[in-house]
Formats: structure tokens, sequence, C-alpha cells
């Protein structure tokens, strides 16, 4: 099965897929910088936690608005 050129719906789950790649990188890049920073602010046990919990809330964050965004730029450049 290959793709059609201009298939609508293959264009929204390439835009999704593209959304989830950029949060997942967001994430990451949270993960390390909020870890570094936050290790001077509580310590060692709970600057982890924080530092993951605020890595998941900005990725899933990334994830959603990326994901939104490219799914009207592709509905609006197929219009």
């Amino acid at each position: 099965m290959t793709a059609v050129p201009g298939n609508p719906r293959a264009d929204r789950v390439a835009a999704q897929a593209t959304g989830v790649g950029v949060g997942l990188l967001a994430f990451m890049i949270t993960w390390l910088i909020g870890a570094r920073v936050t290790v001077h602010i509580w310590g060692p046990p709970s600057s982890a936690v924080v530092a993951l919990v605020t890595a998941v809330v900005v990725g899933l964050a990334v994830s959603v608005v990326m994901g939104r965004r490219l799914v009207r730029q592709q509905i609006s450049e197929a219009s």
C-alpha cells in the first residue's frame, strides 16, 4: 500500500506524528535542563521528580500545540 500525494488523512497523521516527535524532543531537553537546575534548588531526592513532572507537562503541551498547528496548516494548504 502506497501513500497517495495529497491524501488528507495521511497528511493529518503525518502532522500529528511530527507533533509527537517535537514533543518528545521538548520532553528530553526539559528533563535534562530541569534536572540540572532543580538539583541545586531542592536536592537529589525530590529534584528528579520535579524535573520529570515538568518535562512531562512541557512535552505534552508541545505535542498538542505542534500537532494542532501542523494539522491546521495541512488543512489550509489542502483548501
